[in-house]
């Protein structure tokens, strides 16, 4: 094989790859962008920034709003928040939850998971809780380019149906978390998915309370 037509075998390949690659973007971003709600047992919010005054960010408070959206409009009557303790010191959870019961959703209905540092355990601590509650079913709020991996986390542990709907904010730098959505996704599916977790009870249920 000659240089040249090794050359071009390679560019052909790249084109191919960036091709395939903005068309599963794509994909995501449009599976994202259609809500496909119903009646559910919970709806689970995926955290976010906290401000330094200790407030949701304008990307978190997005996501809180549409909660609080699908709580009053009768989708569901409980709703977990998920969230790490970010470097500032503040506990998304708290934080979240406060939110939401200012909003008028009664506080006995928001239970915290403080442990929901990212997606997978998100997933498997909410899964946890559905268990021992009896809930079956769930609508994921994230970022439109975030549903489509959330809504595999739960499915890959044990949770059906999962609806979801995505928060009304949007920015430049969702390019960006867009495209690391398409590896992130990727990782996901081939990922291995453990109810438990080093540290974690039996029924893998640390860190979440009412």
């Amino acid at each position: 094989m000659t240089a040249r037509r090794l050359r071009k075998m390679t560019s052909i390949l790249m084109l191919a790859a960036v091709a395939a690659f903005i068309g599963a973007a794509a994909c995501i971003a449009i599976a994202g962008l259609a809500d496909r709600t119903g009646r559910a047992d919970v709806i689970v919010v995926f955290g976010n920034k906290v401000n330094p005054d200790g407030q949701p960010s304008p990307r978190l408070k997005a996501r809180l709003d549409k909660a609080a959206q699908l709580f009053r409009r009768g989708f569901s009557t409980a709703v977990i928040v998920s969230g790490g303790v970010d470097p500032q010191g503040f506990d998304e959870a708290a934080v979240m939850s406060a939110y939401l019961v200012r909003a008028g959703i009664p506080e006995d209905c928001v239970h915290q998971d403080n442990r929901g540092i990212d997606t997978y355990n998100t997933a498997r601590n909410s899964a946890a809780l559905m268990r021992r509650e009896g809930w079956e079913s769930v609508i994921v709020v994230s970022q439109y380019f975030h549903i489509v991996r959330a809504r595999l986390a739960f499915r890959r542990f044990g949770i059906e149906p999962v609806y979801s709907a995505h928060a009304d904010y949007y920015a430049p730098r969702d390019l960006y978390s867009l495209a690391r959505e398409v590896v992130a996704l990727i990782a996901y599916l081939l990922r291995g998915y453990s109810p438990s977790a080093p540290g974690a009870g039996a029924d893998g249920s640390e860190g979440i309370g009412p």
